[in-house]
């Protein structure tokens, strides 16, 4: 019986913004601990965390006194570098992951590759500037962050909704789907790299 590596990460960043502590674990159960002071953003990583299998641990201590901006794209920034170190060389996954995800009237979609290529193709609006203490436009910017610094592909559209909150949970949830799709192991992979170039 084969053993396979834990894929795990633990990062501290600290600027002169933020001070973030993050560890993160790729086969997990969705458990998670997150106090970023913004309270939205803290039930949209915990959905994160909960549909992706993703056992998560978030502490930050931000300039919030100034605005959501630096808390919220830094933690894409570390979350995305953490992902990238899990990942690992990208043996025997999927790569490719998607998923359409409803919240009442609101329906995103999600496509992730696990490419080693940073790149994100955005087609969601907001009704309105704000979901609490939290700025609408942030979330395009935490998803921009993450897939920098994870080195991933994701293109992700709104299909339908009225309602800024359930657009932007309708939203995390389909990314983290289709990244616990795109995470997940092929059995029939026999342990290789899924590209024809051999490497990602």
């Amino acid at each position: 019986m084969t053993t396979q590596t834990p894929r795990t990460a633990t990062l501290n960043r600290q600027t002169g913004e933020t001070d973030i502590t993050l560890s993160l674990s790729l086969d997990g159960q969705g458990k998670n601990n997150i106090k970023t002071g913004i309270g939205f953003f803290d039930h949209m990583l915990d959905a994160l965390a909960r549909h992706g299998g993703l056992d998560l641990d978030v502490q930050v201590k931000g300039d919030l006194h100034i605005d959501d901006h630096h808390t919220i794209e830094d933690v894409g920034i570390t979350l995305g570098e953490a992902l990238y170190r899990a990942i690992g060389d990208k043996r025997g996954i999927e790569r490719f992951g998607f998923a359409l995800v409803p919240l009442d009237e609101a329906l995103c979609e999600a496509v992730v590759d696990i490419s080693g290529r940073p790149f994100l193709a955005w087609n969601i609006e907001f009704p309105r500037e704000m979901i609490g203490s939290m700025a609408t436009e942030m979330v395009e910017e935490f998803f921009r962050a993450l897939c920098m610094s994870a080195r991933i592909t994701v293109h992700m559209n709104n299909r339908a909704g009225t309602n800024a909150h359930h657009i932007a949970e309708s939203a995390f949830k389909s990314f983290a789907r289709a990244l616990r799709m795109a995470l997940s192991r092929d059995p029939r992979s026999a342990g290789q790299i899924p590209s024809t170039k051999g490497v990602l």
